[in-house]
């Protein structure tokens, strides 16, 4: 049987998500001779390889499953996606993440969707999250809304090449999937949904004061905006957040209003960094977790965030020289 579909899953080790990845893949209701799965992994890492064979030794009964890593010294989701999908046998690709579970008929689903003149199609991501999430939980929740991500989508391997894939300077696990999109749409590529190619997106365990350390993302967004300005505007963000923005003024106004003896503009200033920075504090916390160690999180975080990301988007504006603010 011809292979109709090419599973790529890039992976940095994770080698316990990556198994369970894999093991839903074992089980889908599309025929095994008309798939295959192949792993890039981006850490070279021996105990991913050992998962991968363990499962590819499953063979003749569950579909063929290849282990590839990127190019030396190339590095990011887009590079090893890119090496994926250039390996691939199939005529279409479908891309998933290795902390994702594809329910069973995923692949079934997505190839019905990807039918004659059509050239990609995206999938639906759920979920699952607490009544009372924490701040991660609830972003990580906001994939289901997202329009196109790689996650859940299939792709028709001539429209990857037609386009060029991924733009590897994306080198985080964000916006390259924004990107791609952003280029189907303005090559004029016919796009669909397929809500019943469904993957789970269990919320993995996050360290402490991650929606910090994601601030750095704000670098990528600058060179989305840079490549494409109006969808960018239309899609994701109209205007820059002027909050943040606002809140940081106050912050450096404070201190130098009362270096230069201006004390009641200064107290003006530090009340206004305040009132900003709690009203931050109790949007995010506001439905989430009120777990003492999550509360004291979004207190610290809420404090350096509008910081942090104006540094990055000024960075990215700098690095990628376009007027991202």
């Amino acid at each position: 049987m011809t292979i109709a579909v090419s599973v790529v899953i890039p992976t940095y080790r994770r080698p316990h998500l990556l198994y369970r990845c894999l093991l839903s893949l074992l089980h889908q209701t599309l025929d095994a001779e008309a798939f295959e799965v192949i792993v890039v992994d981006d850490g070279r890492d021996g105990l991913t390889r050992e998962v991968v064979a363990r499962v590819a030794a499953r063979r003749p009964v569950h579909p063929s499953v290849r282990y590839l890593t990127p190019p030396d010294g190339a590095r990011g989701p887009a590079v090893s996606r890119n090496r994926g999908w250039r390996a691939a046998s199939g005529d279409i690709v479908a891309f998933t993440d290795d902390d994702t579970v594809p329910q069973p008929g995923w692949l079934a689903e997505g190839v019905r969707a990807v039918a004659a003149n059509v050239d990609a199609a995206a999938g639906r991501v759920q979920v699952p999250i607490p009544l009372e999430p924490t701040d991660y939980q609830r972003n990580v929740k906001r994939l289901e809304d997202a329009e196109f991500v790689t996650a859940n989508c299939f792709v028709r391997r001539a429209t990857l090449a037609r386009i060029g894939g991924f733009d590897e300077r994306f080198t985080r696990a964000w916006r390259e999937d924004s990107d791609l999109h952003f280029s189907l749409l303005e090559q004029r590529a016919r796009l669909v949904r397929a809500p019943c190619a469904v993957v789970l997106h269990p919320v993995r365990e996050a360290a402490w004061g991650v929606s910090l350390k994601e601030q750095r993302n704000m670098l990528f967004d600058a060179l989305l905006f840079k490549k494409h300005p109006r969808l960018y505007r239309e899609r994701i963000r109209s205007r820059p957040p002027l909050r943040y923005y606002a809140t940081v003024l106050a912050l450096l106004l404070a201190p130098a209003a009362a270096f230069a003896g201006e004390r009641q503009f200064a107290r003006g200033a530090a009340a206004t960094w305040l009132l900003l920075t709690a009203a931050f504090c109790l949007r995010r916390l506001a439905g989430a977790s009120r777990e003492p160690r999550h509360v004291l999180e979004m207190i610290a975080t809420s404090v350096a965030i509008p910081v942090a990301a104006v540094y990055w988007r000024l960075a990215g504006a700098l690095r990628f020289r376009c007027r991202f603010g």
